[in-house]
């Protein structure tokens, strides 16, 4: 059976067909992007491209288009910080909250850990320090190693740099 002229599939037809198809897939993403999602009083999910009815607690508030979480970031950015504590507190899941509060319990360890870590080497360093200061002073005869790799003996001038560089060290890391 022989097509009809209107059901026959002429290029300007495929042509309008893939416009149309591409304009579609081009907008959908865009509309469902714009799309609220909320509980109302009876615990019905609602969906809507227009914000939720004023009162909504933020809590029952389970989706928000872009341009509204952007909204609300930098509205929470102008908030002092106790408040925007208080209020995010009340929408935030109580598993979540422990989580960060674990993870900010082994940071502050890690951090604590870290401190006693640096303050063992600046005993350390501070305790040679003192030790290379009593060598200057005892008159010891000290040697270095110069960039060209020579060894050199110093002299009472360079003896005198030393020893006040040192005390510069001990002064500024030893208590």
């Amino acid at each position: 059976m022989p097509a009809s002229p209107d059901q026959t599939f002429t290029p300007k037809r495929l042509w309008m067909a893939a416009c149309w198809l591409g304009l579609s897939m081009a907008l959908a993403p865009q509309l469902a992007h714009a799309q609220w999602k909320w509980k109302d009083a009876s615990g019905a999910v609602q969906y809507s491209d227009r914000p939720p009815p004023a009162g909504t607690p933020d809590s029952q508030i389970l989706s928000r288009p872009a341009a509204a979480r952007a909204a609300q970031r930098k509205a929470l950015a102008n908030i002092p910080v106790e408040a925007a504590a208080s209020a995010a507190s009340s929408t935030i899941d109580p598993a979540l909250e422990a989580r960060k509060k674990k993870l900010d319990e082994e940071k502050a360890t890690r951090k604590k850990a870290d401190d006693e870590k640096l303050a063992a080497q600046r005993a350390d360093n501070c305790q040679r320090a003192r030790g290379y200061m009593r060598s200057l002073q005892d008159g010891l005869r000290i040697a270095r190693t110069t960039a060209n790799g020579e060894r050199e003996v110093l002299d009472d001038r360079a003896r005198a740099e030393e020893a006040e560089r040192t005390q510069g060290v001990i002064a500024n890391n030893c208590d």
